[in-house]
């Protein structure tokens, strides 16, 4: 059985590679295309389902060696617990941004040719699929290599825009800075698990077979922790994921975001918790402090933010942040010997991937639906859809709900299992975490209440109120398959957060894995009904009651203001006895974030201006003003400038070694076989 299931992850990618190929025979035949290509991407994606799914629930472990790549140096497979749930993780959100695919890609054909848009989606998920199912560094890189090529080409899709070339070439540098990290982080381990005698120590089974010198070690986790949060998007690493994720065509974001991001989070928790295993507390101290400082940095930048996607992009900031903080959690418990308080952290963080991919995914598709439908991306330019998007808003909804961490849906259960992470820390038996643990808990809490600040924010600026753009176009709602996809992925949000008792215990095998306990007997000990993480005593939570009591009182106020005629009655709007209310007295998305940016204001460097009619005949009654504002990331300004000019003026001063003389060229030659030979023995 569980040789099969590794023969049906197999399968999955192999159907996405020859995807590419059906792609490039049917180019000329787009509409037939976009079906086929996505019905085997949907194919492939329930294989990988499946395949994860069960591994999972079974626990099982199977492995298979493949005689390609290097001589020698073959390509090792491995499909357990911690493979299988990132695995069902990707194949969710790849079956649902998929379907979305049907129409949203026939959309953007009917512009331009997306043949080489199909090639890459599917090479992007086998990529995916590739990095769960590694089991050495050659193939794990490899995989890491395809992933990122295949998303820089799809974020470069509409490469006529400076724009996408600019923030491809960002996202180019950023993953390749991380990936020489994440080498060098598998040459240690590697190295040290033969002795550097030979190259047998490439597989990951011969890492986790290796005792790694406490020094070496901290070198190795930190290479990793840098290159994966490179790939996560971590602050201060965060640059190309807000330029990224906006140009991109929606339904890559939508996968970039959900999925993508996690396999920095899978390479992380392997490395740390597979590969190394033993790790001093301040590892994961220095996991929790960067997670928190990316929570919280993340969700006020997106705060500030009017481009809609780019507000989404910063939100995975802060969700990525929230994650780091359970597995950081979960690294301090586990180097204090507490192992079942080490699972419900571990537990936390890993569904709070699942949850944030679901309701990632359908937010970006959300987005994506707006943009089709009024070509706009600027929430300042938007306001009304709810009257002509229906299903849109109220699945966008449910979207803004669930990332907002309110209950009865999926971001709620996550959260709630961090919090009582936190609060069990107490017990620990250092000073200082005791000191750190409560004020971590104190920033996850504003972390949350400005989360749902946002998210009423993107929800209100673009879907409440009237038109704010300079000309109200003709909008309609999305077609089938897109409504489709963010139904599905929105049904999910709500069984995530009802059932999270259930979830739980079929994530339970890889904390058993992982760091060697289950919390599946306490967190169920009283029923599918109550989660109850450690024990009742500390805390319990009934999805399954909380949403009938959200849902009586729905239905009661919708029957005491709908049944009765007259109970509702609508009158003009009334603002102060002024009645003469116009689109531009309206909230915008700069106005909304104005008391946020002046409380937190100088965690940005903010250039903010206002200018009068000069024509006006007095200052106090102007005919028109002018407002500017500019709000700028400081880790751009502090960080990523000074890096960008120091690498040009480097690169004007070797440029010069380039005389274009082949006696210079000659010279350098000369010299540096001369340099050899003074150090050869």
């Amino acid at each position: 059985m569980t040789a099969s299931l590794l023969t049906v992850a197999s399968w999955a990618v192999l159907l996405l590679l020859f995807t590419g190929f059906v792609s490039l025979l049917l180019h000329r035949r787009q509409g037939l295309m976009i079906t086929v290509c996505f019905s085997i991407a949907c194919v492939a994606s329930a294989l990988a389902i499946f395949a994860g799914f069960y591994s999972v629930s079974s626990g099982s472990t199977s492995q298979v060696i493949i005689a390609v790549g290097l001589p020698d140096l073959p390509f090792h497979l491995r499909l357990d617990p911690l493979a299988g749930f990132f695995m069902t993780v990707v194949g969710l959100l790849s079956l649902i941004v998929s379907v979305y695919s049907f129409g949203y890609v026939r959309h953007i054909s009917a512009k331009r040719p997306v043949t080489r848009l199909v090639i890459f989606y599917a090479l992007f998920l086998a990529g995916m699929l590739m990095v769960v199912l590694a089991d050495d560094a050659l193939f794990f890189l490899i995989s890491w290599e395809v992933m990122a090529a295949a998303s820089y080409f799809l974020v470069m899709f509409e490469d006529e825009r400076v724009e996408n070339r600019r923030a491809a070439l960002l996202y180019m540098v950023v993953a390749h800075v991380g990936a020489i990290a994440i080498l060098l982080s598998f040459g240690i381990m590697s190295g040290l698990a033969t002795g550097f005698e030979g190259f047998h120590g490439y597989t990951f089974d011969a890492m986790r077979q290796a005792q790694f010198p406490p020094q070496w070690a901290t070198a190795a986790f930190l290479l990793a922790f840098f290159g994966f949060g490179a790939k996560a998007g971590i602050i201060p690493l965060h640059v190309w994921l807000p330029e990224a994720h906006p140009v991109a065509p929606s339904n890559i974001s939508a996968l970039m975001s959900g999925v993508m991001l996690k396999t920095a989070i899978y390479g992380m928790v392997r490395v740390a918790f597979d590969l190394i295993r033993t790790f001093p507390w301040w590892w994961g101290a220095l996991v929790l402090i960067v997670g928190l400082l990316s929570a919280v940095m993340g969700v006020l930048f997106a705060l500030m933010q009017n481009d809609l996607k780019r507000l989404l992009a910063y939100s995975s900031v802060e969700n990525i942040g929230i994650i780091l903080i359970g597995i950081g959690l979960a690294m301090i418990f586990t180097s204090f010997q507490m192992p079942l308080l080490a699972g419900l952290a571990l537990i936390a963080g890993l569904y709070h991937v699942l949850n944030h991919a679901m309701f990632k995914g359908l937010l970006f598709m959300g987005a994506g639906a707006v943009i089709h439908a009024t070509h706009e991306r600027n929430m300042e330019r938007m306001g009304g859809l709810i009257h002509v998007l229906p299903w849109t808003s109220a699945l966008f909804l449910v979207g803004c709900v669930s990332i907002s961490g309110l209950p009865p849906f999926n971001g709620f259960a996550s959260e709630w299992l961090t919090f009582q992470a936190f609060l069990l820390s107490p017990s620990l038996p250092s000073p200082l975490m005791k000191l750190l643990i409560p004020m971590g808990a104190a920033l996850l809490a504003l972390t949350a209440a400005l989360s749902a600040a946002c998210f009423v924010k993107a929800f209100g600026i673009t879907f409440l109120g009237h038109w704010r753009g300079p000309h109200n176009p003709h909008i309609h709602e999305v077609n089938l398959p897109m409504r489709l996809g963010m139904i599905m992925a929105a049904i999910l949000c709500l069984v995530l957060g009802i059932l999270p008792t259930i979830m739980i215990d079929w994530m339970d095998k890889v904390p058993e894995q992982l760091v060697g306990t289950s919390i599946g007997q306490t967190a169920g000990a009283f029923g599918w009904m109550w989660l109850t993480p450690v024990a009742r005593e500390h805390a319990s939570y009934s999805g399954p009651i909380v949403f009938l009591v959200i849902l009586s009182v729905i239905v009661v106020a919708w029957l005491l203001l709908h049944v009765r005629k007259g109970s509702i009655r609508r009158v003009p709007l009334w603002d102060c006895g002024f009645e003469k209310v116009t689109v531009r007295m309206q909230y915008t998305s700069t106005s909304f974030a104005m008391p946020i940016r002046r409380i937190f204001g100088f965690m940005f460097t903010i250039r903010e201006q206002v200018r009068l009619d000069p024509r006006a005949a007095h200052r106090l009654f102007p005919g028109t003003i002018h407002y500017y504002l500019r709000v700028r990331d400081r880790f751009q300004v502090w960080l990523y400038r000074p890096l960008i000019t120091a690498s040009f003026r480097i690169s004007r001063l070797v440029g010069r070694l380039q005389q274009g003389r082949i006696q210079a060229y000659l010279i350098y030659s000369f010299v540096t076989i001369i340099i050899l030979l003074m150090f050869m023995r």
